[in-house]
């Protein structure tokens, strides 16, 4: 099993716990993500210091205020480092006004070209912005591998689909209150799908008063899985090709 999209310099306990457990019930790959400058700087420690832990690069919409070419030369040289493996989180949050949206087109726009210029997936994160989010997709991420991370449009699934992207679900799509995105789940072939914790945040039901851990990813694809009809090691087996295509980890660790 993998972790697709984690946030391990977020979580408790100390990394080596978090990467212990997830080993022992049989995750094998995580990858970790950097926000901004000093989130970035962990997820490639963390990438470092164990072989099961890669790193993805970006400045998150919530903290891409003051975004300029010098953040943009920042981001290319954590990039540059062997163990990142895409580029992100970024994309667009009009939940929240931590940053102007101007800034966070800037940043998002900016960040598909490093993807663009560095060959690596690009993972995006939307929030009351799906309609714009898309729009800057379909018109600046032709030829960019694209991760819809922490799925939330199920009413878009096939829309997403059409244009390529890979969908990858969090431990919300648990929720009994998301039905829809539930059923959405169970429509993503099995060369496009992902499963993530998105860890500290969004615990799985079954563990849901818990701090999100990457061990609990596979509460999560239990959960995908019976959706889709599948055993779990039929939805782990696609889950982990897919990640190993995207993010060329193949052959490298346990």
């Amino acid at each position: 099993m993998i972790d697709s999209h984690t946030h391990l310099s977020s979580c408790a306990p100390d990394d080596e716990e978090l990467v212990a457990a997830a080993r022992q019930v049989g995750v094998r790959r995580i990858l970790t993500v950097g926000m901004d400058t000093e989130t970035c700087r962990q997820a490639l420690a963390a990438a470092e210091r164990f072989d099961m832990v890669f790193a993805a690069i970006g400045r998150h919409p919530n903290v891409a205020g003051g975004y300029d070419d010098a953040v943009g030369a920042e981001l290319r040289a954590f990039a540059a480092d062997p163990s990142c493996r895409a580029i992100g989180e970024t994309g667009l949050d009009f939940f929240r006004d931590h940053a102007s949206p101007d800034d966070q087109r800037a940043a998002f726009r900016d960040q598909i070209e490093i993807a663009r210029e560095l060959d690596k997936p690009l993972v995006i994160h939307t929030r009351a912005a799906d309609d714009e989010t898309i729009a800057t997709l379909r018109e600046h991420a032709g030829g960019v591998t694209v991760i819809l991370h922490c799925f939330s449009m199920p009413d878009r699934v096939h829309e997403c689909l059409e244009q390529g992207w890979y969908i990858s679900f969090a431990g919300n799509v648990t929720y009994p209150r998301n039905e829809d995105l539930a059923l959405a789940a169970a429509t993503v072939p099995d060369d496009r799908i992902l499963v993530e914790t998105d860890a500290p945040y969004l615990t799985p039901q079954p563990m849901r008063k818990e701090r999100n851990q990457p061990a609990y990813v596979t509460e999560t694809a239990r959960f995908v899985a019976a959706q889709r009809g599948q055993s779990y090691e039929q939805l782990d087996a696609a889950v982990t090709a897919n990640a190993a295509r995207l993010f060329g980890w193949d052959g490298v660790g346990p």
